[in-house]
């Protein structure tokens, strides 16, 4: 790919709570060293973690209900509101469970629900987490997960013709423009979407979790496997680091930055 070639954002989405609900943003402002406003804000404990909210640091997904394990969450349609902080789950579209997250009695409300109808996958009594500011992200840093349409359409050919919803990925910004799997060559480069700078910093590593339907909630597909015998590592998406605030939305090109010259 050569470096002036350029994407566009066709979806923006944040995860509030992980492994449950994606929400469409259209419009999101960056700011340096963040993710997205509210991604991966709280966690589901599944088992004494040793989280500490005082001192938030990075724990292992395994440590939380996730979609890689409990595939049942995409099941739920989870919705948060910023102004309230109330998270409301709905299940075959009937509200099961409601509560403001930054209450006792709200999260007790929602872990009251998983204690429920997860007991068979718990490890322990489920808790809500959050902390600080944190990000309960797979990554031990504050990142913005991109994929790239065109290498999901390149999934779909190795698994003839069976079409995959990219909202498998659980990516920040879905792109189009790139060919396909080119974006794993831009580690190290920088990013430029509007005033917004994006430094790629890592592969994103697929895990079972893309195997997982989010609208059927079943374990349908063998996404990481299939990379692994076809292309020799099970790697879809980057993880991109913001340099420098702006905002971003659907539409937008994402060019990536010649190297200045020195």
């Amino acid at each position: 790919m050569t470096v002036n070639q350029t994407a566009e954002i066709t979806g923006l989405y944040r995860y509030p709570i992980k492994g449950l609900t994606p929400e469409p943003l259209s419009r999101v402002r960056l700011r340096s060293g963040q993710t997205l406003p509210s991604d991966r804000r709280y966690a589901i404990e599944n088992g004494p973690s040793g989280f500490d909210p005082e001192a938030p640091g990075w724990k292992p997904k395994i440590q939380f209900l996730m979609l890689a394990r409990n595939e049942r969450l995409a099941s739920l349609d989870s919705r948060f509101e910023d102004a309230t902080n109330r998270l409301t789950l709905r299940k075959n579209g009937q509200i099961v469970a409601s509560g403001d997250l930054e209450t006792a009695d709200g999260r007790a409300a929602i872990e009251a629900y998983f204690a429920e109808n997860f007991r068979a996958e718990l490890k322990g009594p489920p808790k809500v987490l959050s902390g600080r500011g944190h990000s309960f992200s797979d990554v031990a840093r504050k990142v913005v997960s991109i994929i790239n349409i065109e290498s999901v359409r390149a999934i779909e050919t190795m698994l003839d013709g069976i079409a995959v919803n990219p909202l498998r990925f659980r990516a920040n910004l879905y792109v189009t423009g790139w060919p396909a799997w080119s974006e794993l060559d831009l580690v190290g480069q920088i990013l430029a979407i509007g005033q917004a700078r994006l430094k790629v910093v890592k592969r994103i590593v697929r895990c079972p979790a893309t195997n997982v339907d989010p609208v059927t909630a079943k374990r349908d597909l063998e996404i990481p496997p299939t990379l692994s015998r076809r292309l020799g590592h099970m790697d879809c998406g980057i993880y991109a680091e913001v340099m420098a605030d702006g905002e971003i939305g659907v539409g937008d090109a994402v060019a990536v930055e010649e190297p200045k010259l020195v």
